[in-house]
């Protein structure tokens, strides 16, 4: 195939992105194109011709075609190889700057993301982003590094007493070097997390999605490499590359030059690289998946959960941190239901660069069909959706988009052995659970019951009035990275945690992950003035 027709041209140059290793832009084996998301739903064929003529013929007429967005550089083991070599000839340097001047990182990265947020929002459009969640993610990064949770960083990473003649510091120090695995379904923001190991005193690799890499190696190039110049950085504290997975990873557990492994992704994939990571003395750091739940209590303000609630369908459910079940209280399970089903008809698909979209295209669905079929046959009723339809939301067989899908689930104690309920699904596809009838101190239990044997724990929320439900929840709720109240369940905050979680969601060393932390460990120092050691020893004693 040879290009488009000439009203088919693109008007803008083909972005064009090098390996980044060592402080330098290094040519790779061949190329990866991406095609713009319109392309995906306009014409298939047209889009999978134009790759693959690219990928035989880099000077293919083809590279100007609308739908060709960008490419990047391919690496093979041996730039593998060279990135993590760079990565621990700069990380010790780096480790030796001083704390006040790598926290600057923060500040500067947040001014050149709203300097550059039109940019980076257009190619997470062209990699399916539906435009009003692409600024919800950037939202994200706008907290993270904001002025507030920054401060808190700097309060974590080193603290001074004194105590008589000594000067005791607790402080955090870099673990070296950090390789960074962001996930296909949101690559760029989520390698944006790798600025804050950055801040903490790490060399990093960045690993961008063969599928999906133009905004991560976007990120990192433009945006990220600049500033750690412009701050004193020495070359190679920065690496990032689009590479084949399984080689990566493979790679990084074997070198001995690699500290920790972050890596993002489903939890059967990480659980395995965890193993792996421990057998080789590498520190898992694991973002895996969630199966978050909404318990509605009978006094909680309705409409309000319902927004909360149909977040579930955003991304049509292909963020890990939307919730995933409902869990109400049986005086208003009625009511809530009827609610959903009045306000589900806001959730529409369409272009990602329409306004008003927010569902994404799914393309292998069978296993969402599957999950209902299961449901249904166990009890389950369906309430709303349970098929496919077209990109104007016409009901269809063959459409790219699943509907919205809501389903009621009688009884608390056996909702579990519905697939849909006990494992993350990620499609459009909601339980609402429905326990039966109960006293309130014993539904009280019996909800933080649900909530703390969820085999995942990356986000849990509750919708209640009563100050003493709300306590309940607050103390006895040990599951989970974040607990929001009366809130939005995806909505970010300055302080708390973005990510992370207990269970499946972050592996054995689970927890809320903040990334400075996570990739540096505690060290205690006492430096004493006139102090006799004899005395200092036994008179403590």
């Amino acid at each position: 195939m040879s290009g488009g027709t000439a009203d088919a041209a693109r008007e803008t140059p083909l972005r064009s992105y090098d390996l980044f290793i060592g402080g330098k832009d290094v040519p790779g084996d061949g190329w990866v194109y991406t095609t713009s998301a319109a392309s995906l739903l306009e014409d298939v064929f047209t889009s999978i011709s134009l790759k693959r003529a690219l990928e035989k013929d880099p000077d293919d007429a083809a590279s100007r075609h609308r739908y060709v967005v960008g490419r990047c550089a391919v690496a093979t083991t041996a730039h593998i190889d060279e990135s993590l070599q760079a990565a621990a000839e700069a990380a010790k340097e780096w480790a030796r700057v001083p704390l006040e001047r790598r926290l600057r990182l923060g500040e500067l990265f947040r001014e050149t993301l709203l300097a550059n947020q039109d940019e980076f929002l257009e190619l997470l459009v062209a990699e399916s982003h539906p435009v009003k969640l692409a600024r919800w993610e950037l939202s994200c990064l706008y907290q993270l590094y904001g002025r507030e949770s920054v401060e808190w960083y700097a309060e974590q990473m080193h603290k001074e007493f004194n105590h008589g003649n000594r000067r005791l510091i607790v402080r955090r120090q870099p673990d070296g070097v950090v390789c960074f695995n962001p996930p296909q379904n949101a690559a760029g923001p989520s390698a944006a997390l790798a600025v804050l190991p950055l801040m903490a005193g790490n060399a990093v690799v960045v690993r961008a999605p063969r599928s999906i890499p133009l905004s991560t190696m976007y990120l990192c190039r433009e945006l990220i490499a600049p500033l750690l110049e412009e701050v004193g950085a020495p070359p190679g504290v920065l690496n990032a590359l689009c590479s084949n997975p399984k080689q990566t990873t493979d790679r990084w557990v074997e070198s001995p030059l690699v500290d920790d492994i972050f890596f993002v992704g489903g939890s059967e994939e990480g659980l395995k690289l965890q193993e792996r990571c421990i057998a080789n003395g590498k520190k898992p750091i694991l973002e895996l998946a969630g199966n978050d739940s909404i318990v509605v209590w009978k006094d909680a303000d309705l409409d309000a959960a319902t927004e909360a609630i149909l977040e579930c369908f955003y991304g049509s459910g292909q963020i890990c941190m939307v919730p995933n079940c409902v869990v109400v209280h049986p005086e208003v399970a009625d009511e809530l239901i009827a609610r959903i089903k009045a306000q589900i008809v806001d959730v529409k698909p369409g272009y990602p660069d329409q306004e008003d979209v927010l569902l994404s295209p799914v393309r292998r669905a069978e296993k969402f069909f599957a999950l209902q079929r299961q449901a249904i046959e166990r009890g389950a009723e369906l309430i709303s959706g349970g098929g496919r339809m077209e990109v104007d939301g016409t009901p269809s067989e063959t459409g790219v988009f699943l509907q919205p899908t809501v389903l009621r689930v009688n009884g608390l104690d056996t909702s579990r052995e519905m697939d849909m309920v006990k494992h993350e699904t990620f499609f459009p596809l909601l339980p609402v659970i429905v326990p039966d009838a109960s006293t309130d101190p014993e539904l009280l239990d019996a909800f933080i019951e649900f909530v703390n044997t969820n085999d995942y724990g990356l986000r849990n929320s509750l919708w209640a009035r009563s100050d003493e439900v709300i306590d309940q929840f607050v103390q006895r709720i040990v599951n989970g990275g974040l607990l929001k109240v009366n809130d939005s369940h995806i909505g970010f905050l300055p302080y708390l945690p973005s990510h992370g979680g207990t269970g499946l969601t972050g592996g054995v060393y689970g927890e809320a992950n903040y990334p400075m932390l996570k990739t540096s460990h505690v060290q205690g120092v006492s430096v004493a003035t006139g102090i006799r050691p004899r005395q200092a020893v036994f008179d403590g004693a």
